[in-house]
């Protein structure tokens, strides 16, 4: 939801293009309607609207997802999406129960790898094993093997590697690998990100099909062997 026009049918586009179905709103109470009617996988909101700001809507939101309460049903993810950067802003979005809070100008193929994430994150198991071709990663047990080997990583690269086998297939954009793995903000260096891919490639990638791949100017993407 938000509350230009333009952004808001650039973003349904964009999300329709990639195979979500996506219902808009362009007030904050059309917003909670919306939430009443369909009950939405995750809601996209920004924070300035006419008619009250998008925080209000999440303490409404949240208030009418209380135990008891049957106007709407579940956790209903919240990804913020606002040109307020304060640290403030971002601290309050997140303390109300927002899952992610993504500042203007944004680019699309992160805010959608944003939402993807939040989704994973919100849904199903959290300690499921990760597969990917023939490596496996076990959030519960900590222990990462290719082949039936066992690989040895360290705390950080144990992380990384997590988070590229979550997002599996799918272009991570460095800045969002920074702030995910070590909680850096955007300003962040992201050369870090290239030295740990680095570790990690002598370890995943030594001896079998390469797994871990670099997108030019972009990122990284973890995804098994073509047929």
């Amino acid at each position: 939801m938000d509350d230009e026009p333009t952004v808001r049918e650039l973003l349904c586009a964009a999300l329709r293009h990639t195979g979500f179905t996506v219902a808009a709103a362009g007030t904050g109470q059309e917003a909670l309607e919306q939430a009443r009617a369909v009950s939405p996988g995750l809601v996209l909101l920004d924070v300035m609207l006419p008619d009250m700001d998008g925080f209000e809507v999440v303490r409404r939101l949240r208030d009418q997802q209380r135990p008891g309460r049957t106007a709407v049903s579940g956790h209903i993810p919240v990804v913020f999406l606002t040109a307020r950067d304060a640290t403030q802003d971002k601290i309050e979005g997140l303390v109300l129960g927002g899952d992610d809070y993504v500042t203007k100008p944004f680019d699309l193929q992160e805010l959608i790898a944003r939402v993807r994430a939040v989704l994973r994150r919100t849904s199903g198991d959290p300690g499921a094993v990760l597969r990917v071709a023939d490596l496996e990663l076990d959030p519960e047990g900590l222990q990462t093997t290719r082949a039936g080997q066992p690989i040895r990583l360290s705390r950080t690269e144990f992380r990384l590697l997590h988070h590229l086998m979550a997002n599996a297939g799918r272009t991570v954009p460095k800045p969002l690998i920074l702030e995910q793995v070590w909680d850096y903000d955007f300003g962040g260096d992201t050369g870090i990100v290239d030295t740990y891919i680095s570790y990690l490639r002598r370890k995943i990638d030594n001896g079998g099909p390469k797994l871990i791949h670099t997108v030019h100017g972009v990122g990284y993407v973890l995804r098994g062997p073509k047929p």
